[in-house]
Formats: C-alpha cells, structure tokens, sequence
C-alpha cells in the first residue's frame, strides 16, 4: 500500500547515498540524520490522511445509515408520537415550534454521543501508530550519532547502511499490519446491513477491532 512503499522507497534512497559521501564523519552525521528526519515526518503526515479519510468514512456512516434509523427509533416512541399528533391535531404553529426546538438539541446530542464512541478509537489509535514510528525513527537516529565508527571504509558504510535498510524493513511490516487491520476494521463498518440490529451490531464490532488493534502494540 502507498504507506509501505513511501516509506521503504523514500528511506532506500536516503541511505544508498551513504557509499559515495566521504568519510567526514560529522557532515555524513548531519546530511544523514536530516534525511532520516524528513522521511519520518513523511511517513507520520501519510499516517494522518490515512486516519482522516478513515474518519470520513464512520462520518459517512453515522450519517447516512446510524442517523435515520435513530431517528425513526426516536419518533416513533409512543409518548413522542402522541405529542406530536395532538400539537399537529391542534394546529398551533408555536407548540409546533416548541416542540422541534426541544427535540433537535436531543437528536443532535445523541448523535454526536455516537460519532464521538466510533472516532475516539480511531484517535486513540492514530496517536499509538505514530508514537511507534517516531520510536523506530528514534532508534535510527541514534544509531546515526554512532556512525562515525563505520566510516573507516566504503565497506563499513555499506553494512551500516544494510542494517538501516534490515531494521527498516521489521518496521515497515509491523505498521503495515496495523494500518491494513485498521482499513479492514472501517471497511466492515461500512458494509451493507441486513436490519437495524445489524447496524447496531456492526458498530460494536468496530469498536472492538479498533481497541484490540491499539492494545496490540
């Protein structure tokens, strides 16, 4: 997916540079660690959008599936229908008034009550993903302020620069596995429901995917 390949592409072509840069430490040092540094909040603001659109999309569902169904749940409770029979039966414009400005506040507070439980996760989550990236991207920074000791030949550099690329390539499997189970997660929140206790159900569900997929790193 474009997370994976930006990340592992973007930190090939930092590193495969390390070879041909002479062996003063302290410019390699900083030209390197700059780099490591830009690929890594590249790889942070790619994690974002991948959390916005995931946010549009429960957005999309709250709005266009969650939304009516509550809605029909909420008027058709008996003590609302009977209001609102006797006030249209009546005929008075103000009680008419009155009782939507009571009603829309509550349908409007329960239905961002509803928004708030599926996003948190999401939130949760993202915040989780990136503190794991930016943990890697600390290690690898640190191995940078080392390197001078593997400046002594082409030789050295290139096997620093192989561990980079070996240590990158365990971090990128591991966020990419998180971000997939994430896509999964949404993409059954979105999914076609047969009823109303489906879409109760599904919602559930996704709360549980999310919270067991933050738990796990």
């Amino acid at each position: 997916m474009l997370f994976r390949k930006a990340q592992v592409i973007t930190l090939v072509i930092a590193l495969n540079g390390c070879a041909s840069i002479p062996p003063e430490a302290p410019e390699l040092s900083s030209e390197l660690g700059r780099r490591i540094s830009a690929i890594e909040e590249s790889n942070v603001v790619l994690l974002h959008r991948f959390f916005d659109q995931k946010r549009k999309a429960v957005d999309k569902f709250v709005e266009d599936e969650w939304v009516p169904e509550f809605a029909d749940q909420f008027f058709s409770d008996t003590k609302m229908v009977t209001a609102w029979n006797t006030i249209v039966s009546e005929n008075n414009k103000a009680d008419r008034l009155r009782f939507i400005t009571m009603a829309g506040p509550k349908l409007q507070k329960r239905i961002n009550q509803k928004r708030l439980e599926l996003i948190k996760p999401l939130d949760e989550l993202e915040r989780r993903i990136e503190a794991s990236i930016r943990g890697e991207y600390t290690q690898v920074k640190a191995m940078n302020n080392s390197i001078t000791s593997f400046l002594l030949s082409a030789s050295k550099v290139a096997e620093a620069r192989n561990r980079y690329l070996e240590m990158a390539g365990v971090q990128d499997e591991k966020i990419g596995q998180l971000i997939d189970k994430t896509d999964d997660a949404v993409s059954d929140l979105l999914g076609q429901a047969i009823n109303v206790r489906d879409k109760a159900g599904r919602a559930e569900e996704f709360l549980n995917k999310v919270r067991e997929i933050r738990d796990s790193i």
